[in-house]
């Protein structure tokens, strides 16, 4: 089965009833937990960004406590975890704010992480990797948002 252009799933929406969309949504829910996840964010945190960056925060202090430090292997493991879920909520909210505000925190905490990642080169290629996309994002923000965060970047890479 092939799937239809964004486009024509938009016009069958529009002859749907209120009804028979709330069932397709909630039917789409069932099937992935990400379909689910994101209709929580669009539901009930979307209304409020600086609950949910708070939210996702949490998410990533717990994941950095669960990280096993018995050797690199495993923290760049879980490291790369962590990532991969704040990517996945950063694309929720689709926010550039939420963006640069969840990668400065994440690179944070692995910048204080202990074990040092300065021992690991991966690790180290992982921080400068989200460093240049911060950048990037950070480029498309309001001028007084970018100096805000160039400071706290400039703080981050010392």
């Amino acid at each position: 089965m092939k799937a239809v252009s964004l486009k024509e799933l938009k016009q069958e929406l529009s002859t749907l009833s209120s009804k028979e969309v709330q069932e397709l949504c909630l039917r789409l829910s069932r099937f992935k937990k990400e379909n689910k996840e994101l209709l929580t964010y669009l539901l009930f945190e979307s209304s409020n960004e600086t609950s949910y960056i708070e939210s996702v925060k949490h998410y990533i202090d717990e994941q950095f406590e669960l990280i096993n430090t018995k050797s690199y292997f495993y923290i760049r493991k879980s490291v790369r975890k962590i990532l991969t879920n704040t990517k996945k909520y950063i694309r929720y909210s689709q926010q550039k704010e939420t963006e640069v505000e969840l990668l400065l925190y994440f690179c944070r905490k692995l910048k204080d992480f202990k074990p040092t990642i300065k021992k690991s080169p991966r690790l180290l290629n992982t921080f400068n990797r989200q460093i240049l996309l911060i950048k990037k994002a950070v480029a498309t923000l309001h001028e007084d948002l970018q100096y805000d965060y160039n400071l706290e970047l400039e703080e981050l890479e010392d």
